[in-house]
């Protein structure tokens, strides 16, 4: 750096001699030649002036100012002339021109430099600042990063600072503008000892975040909480649940491993960790202990995990859950074309089932309300509340995680999933739960389902259905590798698994009593001896006859039931679930299908099967003398009767059932052989029931005639469908009279194969 030279002030030279002055001799003065009067009496008066003189005093040598002598000047050798020399910027040491800062303050600037980086860094770091939890001790605390205490007390030499029960130390320095109970924000500026003494001082920041710092312990896994009952743990986890009680809130967390409960409290009936929500990845750190037989965790804290963990843990415990949920490879209870094509469907079902239950989401059970229904909704519930009760810790998991409901129409209808949106969402405000997951079983495949499955879907609920009534025309059908084909119907687009024999060649008499025990089966293979009786039961509940219905009734001659005491189940499942209606009945429903109680099995079908044939020989002696019977021109004996006329109303059996039971009437008449159509009709609507013949040799399918029926009366406002020798039509009632005429013409038109 260029600066004036200190040896010449910046004048280029210095004074190396003195010399006589030559313009007054040495004198100092000045001659006084002139008289007054003379012209140069001007100068005299400036001289005197300038030098503040009387005019008796003598004038000084202007070049010498008085002295006598002037200095001799030469050029200075530090600058060589110039004025200016080059020195150091720091220190300013005098340095080669090409040099700006000397070696030792460029070795400083360096330190300095590392100093000012190293303030820098803690300048950023510094906008985190933590709060230790209660639990923290001096060995979980970090030099390098601030903290968040209360001055607890103040004294002359200092203000102590808590950073909580376990840690505290010594803010040094004037502290006399702080006060007892104010939060402060310091840093470690020494740690003499891990026994607790420490020394602090303020940290000034104006922008931080608060980060909650937890104990630093290792991980416990939730299936090893045994082992650690009164020991402080650490789990990472999901939320499943929050439910809040009139003393702690209850958070139901699940990991890769299990599921368990933690208490927490702050106030009776008050929220805790109000920022945690369902669904969170959190990590949560408190004392193992026992509540009411189950082992829970009393949270000391709970915090939310970071983005880039809640990733990996959630890809853990996904990865796990579908690993646990993946079904056993486990026989079918019978030998089946049908079922072997069915498989990945059937395994790809019972793998959604128990990934929900493992995933803490209710199972929504909705079956038809008939014995095929009933027993595939009873073999579904045995497989599932056991591993219910297993996975989640509550004493009563099973009335929160499984609902079994029957449906009186054979479909999935909009007065069902009103039900069930309803339940699931109060469910979800009130206790915290997930959406469920939907099971439709014995329906849940035709067209008349998809209004109500599209409902289900806008909350993006999964739904699951296990059926056996057609689906209609498939849209598209192929064959894959010999075995498996590939059916798009249309409620596939709302549906997460479809199983249904006729999505692989199959048809109807493959009951969904039969398919959703097998799927039980592969969801919990200890139920196999409970429930094997209960295909046998479906299929004569449901009049199917196939390979397979004979094989499950050899299952149930294992367990010693008879084909007659079988049938005689499920006409009383079928009388029963008339009075129940729309509860599941439960316990009563174990006791007659023999899953339960079995005690009383004997006693309550008795009962029941004497009152059922009564009231069905009170029905029929109404009913018989009013059948208009006639065999129509193409040979199929045609049966008509007006079960609202001719039958009693508002008690057991219903139209339905009283049409099926005129059917079998005029079948022992005539003969099981025989092209036999039976129509019950009221006001607006009709009950179909035909034997097998008519649709092997005349094609009778009630789901083709409903639609011909839609195109020729369109005005009637016509739905229906079934099986395709059982179903029903409805129609406007004003239109009665043409929908029966033309269904009549219908039948009557069709022709033999």
């Amino acid at each position: 750096m260029k600066t004036k030279c200190p040896k010449c002030k910046g004048i280029g030279s210095v004074v190396v001699d003195y010399k006589e002055c030559d313009a007054c001799g040495g004198t100092g003065y000045e001659d006084d030649l002139f008289d007054v009067g003379s012209h140069f009496k001007g100068v005299n008066s400036k001289a005197r002036a300038k030098f503040d003189l009387g005019s008796d005093q003598d004038i000084p040598c202007e070049v010498c100012n008085g002295k006598g002598q002037v200095e001799v000047f030469e050029e200075c050798p530090h600058c060589h002339g110039t004025g200016q020399v080059n020195v150091c910027r720091d220190c300013g040491k005098l340095m080669p021109d090409e040099i700006d800062v000397c070696d030792e303050c460029s070795e400083k600037r360096k330190v300095e430099k590392m100093k000012h980086d190293e303030f820098e860094a803690r300048q950023r770091a510094a906008r985190d600042v933590y709060v230790l939890d209660s639990l923290c001790q001096m060995s979980d605390i970090d030099k390098n990063k601030l903290y968040k205490g209360k001055i607890t007390r103040i004294e002359r030499y200092g203000a102590f600072v808590s950073l909580n029960n376990n840690v505290w130390g010594l803010m040094r320095g004037d502290v006399s503008k702080y006060n007892v109970g104010e939060e402060i924000i310091v840093f470690i500026t020494a740690i003499k000892s891990r026994d607790g003494k420490i020394d602090f001082a303020p940290a000034f920041v104006e922008e931080y975040r608060l980060k909650r710092l937890t104990k630093s312990i290792p991980r416990t896994l939730i299936d090893k909480l045994e082992e650690k009952k009164g020991r402080i743990v650490r789990i990472d986890g999901e939320v499943q649940q929050i439910q809040q009680t009139s003393g702690p809130t209850i958070f139901i967390i699940n990991d890769e491993s299990g599921t368990t409960e933690i208490a927490a409290f702050d106030k009776a009936g008050e929220r805790s960790y109000p920022e945690i929500e369902l669904g969170d990845a959190v990590q949560v750190i408190g004392e193992v202990n026992e509540h009411s037989g189950k082992t829970q965790i009393e949270s000391s804290s709970m915090t939310k995990l970071s983005k880039e963990n809640t990733l990996k843990l959630h890809k853990l415990i996904d990865d796990a859950l579908n690993k646990k949920a993946e079904p056993q490879h486990v026989d079918f209870l019978v030998k089946s074309d049908v079922l072997n094509r069915l498989q990945p469907k059937m395994r790809q079902a019972a793998q959604k089932i128990r990934r929900a239950i493992l995933d803490g989401r209710t199972i929504l059970l909705r079956h038809h309300n008939d014995a095929d229904g009933i027993c595939s909704g009873v073999a579904m519930e045995k497989a599932i509340v056991p591993l219910i009760e297993k996975v989640n810790p509550s004493n009563d998991a099973q009335y929160y995680y499984f609902k079994r409901s029957p449906s009186k129409a054979p479909f999935y209808e909009l007065e069902d999933v009103v039900k069930d949106l309803s339940f699931a969402l109060e469910d979800q405000e009130r206790h915290g739960q997930k959406l469920p997951l939907i099971v439709l079983l014995d329906n849940g495949s035709t067209e008349e389902d998809i209004v109500a499955l599209m409902q289900a879907k806008i909350y993006d609920i999964e739904v699951v259905v296990i059926d056996h009534h057609s689906p209609g025309e498939l849209l598209s059908k192929e064959e894959r590798d010999g075995e498996i084909y590939d059916a798009i119907v249309a409620v596939d687009e709302y549906v997460d698994c479809h199983v249904n024999p006729y999505l692989v060649g199959g048809d109807s008499q493959l009951t969904a009593g039969a398919l959703a025990s097998e799927v039980a089966h592969l969801i919990n293979p200890n139920v196999k001896e409970l429930i094997k009786h209960l295909p046998a039961v479906a299929a004569l509940g449901d009049r199917a006859e196939s390979g397979e219905v004979y094989q499950y009734l050899e299952l149930a001659a294992q367990k010693g039931f008879t084909k007659e005491h079988l049938a005689k189940i499920a006409e009383c499942v079928d009388f029963e679930a008339y009075f129940l209606r729309f509860m599941n009945g439960r316990g009563i429903m174990d006791t007659i299908l023999a899953v339960d109680n079995l005690d009383k099995h004997e006693k309550m079908i008795d009962a029941l099967y004497k009152e059922y044939q009564k009231r069905i020989d009170t029905q029929l002696r109404a009913a018989l003398p009013n059948i208009k019977r006639t065999q129509l021109e193409n040979g199929i004996y045609f049966n008509l009767i007006d079960v609202e006329k001719y039958a009693h109303k508002f008690t057991f059996p219903a139209p339905g059932k009283t049409c099926g039971f005129v059917h079998d009437h005029v079948i022992k008449e005539l003969g099981e052989d025989k092209p036999i159509v039976t129509l019950g009709h009221g006001p607006d609507f009709g009950v179909f029931r035909a034997t097998d013949a008519v649709n092997e040799q005349y094609g009778f399918n009630v789901n083709e005639i409903v639609s011909t029926m839609i195109e020729r009366v369109p005005s009637a406002g016509i739905d229906g469908g079934g099986h395709e020798c059982a179903g029903s039509i409805k129609y406007i009632e004003g239109l009665g009279e043409e929908v029966l005429y033309k269904v009549v013409e219908e039948i009557q038109s069709l022709s033999k194969k």
